[in-house]
């Protein structure tokens, strides 16, 4: 029962479930907006519960919260959901900062563990946006970006208790962000950025020692207009992206492609997952494979978060 919903984000429950997160209110940066959650079960979506607010955040935090943003979790091995908040205290987003909450009760209530520690310097200008992915030590990586004037992505692994471990910059590049990473094997480990450069192209960079240190690769042949992505290592080893594809007289995020690819550079069209009017937006995605389905979920419109099966 509000105007305005953006930035979802995915994670798999037992027993074949799930919960999804994103925030709604009345507009972006709005004092109203919250993060709210909602569990799949059974082929259906369950009713919308309220998790994180602007007071919320500032009571469990001591200080206060101007606005609140992109969420993003991960179920850790002992099945408590991690979730992932972007907050600001004063100014805009690149005065954000991220704050990392625990759940053991599949979501139904949430308490706030820490503040990430991300610089010795304010611990500002970080926002997460996309998907956490699994290290080969157990732990899980939470792909980052800093954007407080320039703009680079990063990797911050934790260990299987949940705690920060290290910190690693993808790449050199100062005018990508919202890296959606992609584990191959335990050393191997891909990553595709938001461009907010004039090349106008999904950004690559390559790890060959399990995130700890990046080399920029050529962008990819798939247009980028600054907005985000997300790609997921499938099952049978083939690598999808869900991104903004932009065609003559269309607009940065008026089409969502699902391209596939085997050797992470040449990829193929599958379908347009959405497809509306230029000015019209679908947009920042999220990917999961539970079993033998494809779940996506999207910005709709900015009214709404879509969700397909395939």
């Amino acid at each position: 029962n509000v105007p305005s919903a953006h930035s979802s984000a995915m994670a798999p429950l037992s027993d074949g479930r799930m919960i999804a997160f994103w925030w709604a209110g009345s507009r972006e940066s709005g004092p109203d907006v919250k993060v709210y959650a909602s569990r799949w079960a059974e082929g259906k979506w369950g009713q919308p519960w309220e998790v994180a607010s602007r007071d919320s955040l500032g009571s469990a935090l001591g200080f206060g919260v101007r606005r609140i943003g992109n969420p993003v979790a991960w179920t850790d091995a002992d099945g408590k959901i991690n979730l992932f908040v972007v907050a600001t205290g004063l100014g805009g987003w690149a005065a954000a900062r991220v704050v990392q909450l625990i759940s053991s009760d599949s979501g139904d209530s949430f308490t706030v563990k820490r503040l990430l520690p991300m610089s010795p310097l304010f611990n500002t200008s970080v926002l997460v946006r996309t998907t956490p992915v699994r290290l080969a030590n157990g732990g899980w990586g939470l792909p980052l970006y800093f954007e407080l004037g320039i703009k680079y992505p990063m990797l911050l692994a934790f260990d299987t208790h949940g705690d920060p471990n290290w910190l690693s910059r993808i790449g050199t590049r100062t005018t990508a962000l919202q890296p959606t990473i992609v584990p191959v094997s335990n050393s191997e480990v891909h990553a595709w950025m938001r461009d907010a450069s004039d090349e106008q192209r999904v950004q690559y960079a390559h790890s060959r020692d399990g995130g700890l240190s990046w080399s920029d690769m050529p962008s990819l042949d798939l247009p980028n207009h600054s907005t985000s992505l997300s790609a997921l290592r499938l099952s049978n080893g083939s690598i999808v992206i869900l991104h903004n594809h932009v065609v003559p007289g269309g607009t940065s995020r008026n089409m969502l492609r699902l391209s596939i690819a085997k050797d992470a550079r040449t990829w193929t069209h599958v379908m347009d997952v959405a497809h509306g009017k230029a000015g019209e937006e679908f947009s920042y995605p999220d990917l999961r494979q539970i079993g033998n389905e494809l779940h996506i979920t999207y910005t709709s419109r900015r009214e709404a978060i879509a969700h397909h099966v395939l």
